[in-house]
């Protein structure tokens, strides 16, 4: 079957494939905006889950990836923010199975199908009375109004939502995949501190799911940088609850390609969405890195020059330093030959097979103005191709930071 163009639609959301519901409500866990939330399938759904690779991983973790990995379906998950519930001991841990059953009565189904992610400040232990109430409160349907409120319920220092939406073609069936995410600081992933939801109505099974999930993951989310802090409670879920009713995908089916590259576009689209909101960011960064050794010293090449800080102020500072770009391929740890570098900017040509170009400051000054700033690096030692993307640094990180508890 010939490949179907994919297609980005508009004012959707994380319950626009078919089955899915959410709500997000303000229940006390924070002062002033809304802080909890829940994402529901009509039917137990296959899921994939990857997670944070901090060694220290916060309790709702431990419940998520019981859900994902001993029972590979899921139909709903309960997500708070304002509070991480991590290194809160054997209460926090407690506290996540709570949350879990509190939830899985309000829907009245099984405990074991109902995730739970968290995120905010480490350390405090949960206050479950807001909790409690907050679920009672929680009345999810399907109006794009109520995702919105579950994608304003997550976030923490996010200035703004997350949110995109593909429709492709499996078995001459529409089939829609929606993502949702918050990630603003703490951002390095492998995870980050990011939570990420998608949800589809194709049908596939927990396995094939996972392994298109693990893969794409390596090339979105685990390919943004802000700050090099990775967190604790950092997950990306998917659910596919089959009502679109194709036949079950995987790679030997002929649409497979059509479902994993919108499962692709939907992950990239929300891991650049998380850069460009980096906390006090005001410039989206991309760089692309061809002609390495592999596809993965690439990426591990474009990861490092995105996150030095060196790069990340001057682009701040409309400054083409590309000294600090070449010094951070050098101490990437991938192989490189100097004398066959090239560097450009925007465009522009900074350096070419190791020797420094002449360019126009005005010109480059211009380029570093825009809010999105594209960085090319050219290796001339292999066949390797890859890409990362960061934001700015700015004065306004560091008062964010400063300040997070206050």
């Amino acid at each position: 079957m010939a490949m179907i163009e994919m297609k980005q639609i508009q004012n959707k959301n994380i319950v626009s494939p078919r089955g899915f519901t959410a709500a997000g409500v303000q229940c006390g866990i924070k002062k002033h905006k809304k802080d909890l939330a829940i994402l529901v399938s009509d039917v137990p759904a296959s899921v994939a889950g990857v997670f944070t690779t901090n060694a220290v991983q916060a309790a709702p973790l431990k419940v998520t990836k019981e859900v994902v990995y001993n029972t590979g379906k899921m139909q709903a998950v309960i997500v708070n923010s304002g509070n991480a519930n991590a290194c809160t001991g054997k209460q926090g841990i407690a506290d996540a199975y709570e949350m879990q059953a509190l939830a899985a009565q309000k829907l009245g189904i099984e405990p074991y199908l109902v995730g739970v992610a968290s995120t905010g400040v480490i350390g405090e232990v949960m206050k479950m009375e807001p909790v409690k109430k907050g679920i009672e409160m929680l009345v999810p349907d399907a109006e794009l109004e109520s995702g919105i409120d579950f994608a304003q319920a997550i976030l923490t220092t996010d200035t703004v939502m997350k949110n995109t939406t593909y429709i492709t073609t499996i078995d001459d069936r529409e089939v829609i995949i929606s993502g949702t995410a918050k990630g603003s600081g703490m951002i390095e992933p492998n995870m980050a501190t990011m939570l990420g939801f998608i949800t589809t109505d194709a049908a596939i099974e927990s396995a094939e799911l996972q392994q298109a999930l693990s893969a794409i993951t390596n090339v979105t989310f685990n390919a943004i940088t802000v700050d090099g802090d990775t967190s604790t409670n950092d997950m990306v879920v998917v659910m596919a609850n089959g009502l679109a009713g194709n036949t079950p995908l995987s790679p030997a089916h002929p649409d497979w390609e059509n479902f994993y590259t919108a499962l692709r576009l939907v992950a990239e689209d929300l891991a650049k969405s998380i850069a460009r909101d980096g906390e006090g960011a005001t410039k989206l960064i991309e760089v692309e890195v061809e002609g390495a050794v592999s596809n993965e010293e690439a990426r591990k090449i474009a990861k490092t020059v995105v996150g030095s800080p060196l790069v990340k102020t001057a682009v701040f500072g409309c400054d083409a330093n590309w000294g600090r770009i070449i010094a951070a391929v050098g101490y990437s740890g991938a192989t490189v030959d100097p004398g066959s570098i090239t560097i450009k900017i925007g465009g522009a040509t900074m350096v070419e097979n190791g020797e420094p170009i002449s360019f126009s400051e005005e010109e480059l000054i211009e380029i570093l103005k825009q809010q999105e700033v594209k960085i090319y690096v050219s290796l001339g030692v292999g066949k390797g191709h890859g890409f990362a993307w960061g934001c700015d640094l700015t004065y306004d990180y560091v008062q964010i930071n400063a300040s997070y508890r206050s």
